[in-house]
């Protein structure tokens, strides 16, 4: 299995920060990941009336245009998300599927200060672990502290912990199993 950590976003890619999220998703999947600069990006997600882009436009070219050594893909941006019937998300995955797209528009501390660079890395591997987790098939999680609950604000984000809990890990490791038993 092979996770590609894509960086779409407009400014310039901060390689710490995706070796981060590299070392956090292998961890956490036991997966190899790698960071990808490809040059592409989507150009046709931007909606003017709402002045954000839309995650379902980019996560349908992000399965268009996955690189061919990803099984999976997550493309990490910085433009604020949007789908029709929220005034924003966090990102958004196509559940059991090969992608998903995170944004750090919002999840950057109010702050300002650079020692708060902690708490926003924190924040974007929590939910490039969520999003992530929902491309292998796992559902939103009724415990506020897993990575895999849903998140509505930050403080909901801040609550997680960046790993699954005992019974996302459970259902990770059987959807794994079957995976493997559908290959062999």
């Amino acid at each position: 299995m092979d996770v590609c950590l894509w960086w779409i976003g407009d400014a310039a890619a901060d390689h710490d920060l995706l070796g981060t999220l590299r070392r956090q998703t292998e961890q956490v999947f036991h997966v190899t990941a790698r960071a990808w600069l490809g040059r592409d990006r989507p150009t046709d997600s931007f909606d003017g009336r709402r002045q954000q882009h839309s995650s379902t436009r980019i996560l349908k070219w992000l399965i268009d245009s996955r690189p061919e050594h990803a099984t999976k893909v997550v493309g990490i941006t910085d433009v604020d998300l949007f789908i029709p019937i929220l005034t924003f998300v966090y990102g958004e995955a196509q559940l059991g599927g090969t992608a998903a797209v995170v944004s750090t528009a919002r999840l950057l501390p109010n702050s300002g200060f650079r020692q708060d660079f902690d708490l926003f890395t924190a924040r974007l591997m929590k939910e490039c672990v969520h999003e992530l987790g929902h491309t292998f098939g796992l559902l939103h999680c009724p415990l506020p502290t897993c990575v895999m609950a849903r998140s509505v604000n930050l403080l909901h984000v801040d609550t997680k912990n960046p790993a699954l809990c005992h019974d996302c890990q459970s259902r990770y490791a059987e959807i794994r199993k079957q995976g493997h038993e559908h290959h062999e």
